[in-house]
This record gives C-alpha cells, structure tokens and sequence, in this order.
C-alpha cells in the first residue's frame, strides 16, 4: 500500500504543470486591468473622470471617436456623455470597438477562452487605436495592464 501511493504521488509530481500563459481569459479579467490603468487611482472607480485636456471620459478614459466607431456597430450606444458616469456603458462601448478591431479576440473574450495574446491586442487597440496592436507606443501601456491582471 505504501508503494503504491508512494508511485501515484511521485506520478503525479511529474505531470507537466500547465504554463501561466495558457490560462483562458473574459472580459471580467480584462477590463478592471484596464480601468485600474486608466483611472484606477481616482475617486469612485473612474465614474467622472476627465482626461486627455477633456478628450477622454470615464473609468476607461473612452475619447469621442472611439464611441462614434463602436456606436456603428451597437445602435444602443447613442449617448457620449454616459460615458462618463457609467462603467456598464463604457464597458459595452469598448466591446461593440473591439467587435470591430479585434475580432477574433472580442470573440475568445466573450467565450471565456482568450489567451494573454488576444489580451494584449484589446488592450493595446483600446490605447493605441485600431492599429494599436501594432504600434511600439503601446507596449508600455499593455505592461501596465499586465501589472494589474489578477494572478
């Protein structure tokens, strides 16, 4: 008996652990990342905050065009404004953006199965603009949201 549990736990000390990197993600592991980026040092979460010479409006600093843009993709989404006092809204704002820009990742988001890669693409596009994943200039923002990921 003693053999026997002896070789099941040195069997089981050698199955290979799963990398941190092949961890699935959603959207609820993303966005707080990504708020705390933003505005996470600010009163209330973000709700009111202005940014950017009042360019960027709420918890995810969601500057006009980039509400224009998704607002071609979600009907619902008709009111700027609400993006500063509504993290329900500015959330809603970034998929309908992100359904656009980065699709395959939107899509892994709301299934729960993303990779840290399609991480990266929202959060740098979300930074850097629909070329954002691209673009050395938000490599130092994606770092940031990795900071703030839960482990």
């Amino acid at each position: 008996m003693k053999t026997t549990l002896l070789l099941l736990s040195l069997l089981i000390g050698l199955q290979p652990s799963q990398p941190q990197n092949s961890r699935n993600y959603g959207w609820q592991d993303l966005l707080p990342a990504i708020r705390m980026v933003e505005t996470g040092g600010s009163p209330r979460g973000g709700l009111g905050a202005i940014g950017d010479n009042g360019n960027a409006l709420g918890p995810y600093q969601i500057w006009k065009i980039y509400h224009q843009d998704a607002a071609t993709r979600d009907k619902k989404l008709d009111n700027y404004r609400r993006c500063l006092n509504s993290k329900s809204y500015s959330e809603r704002v970034i998929k309908a953006y992100m359904k656009r820009y980065a699709t395959t990742a939107s899509r892994r988001l709301d299934q729960g199965k993303a990779t840290r890669s399609d991480l990266e693409t929202v959060a740098r596009i979300h930074n850097g603009g629909p070329r954002g994943a691209t673009k050395e200039s938000t490599k130092k923002y994606w770092a940031k949201v990795v900071s703030h990921l839960k482990r």
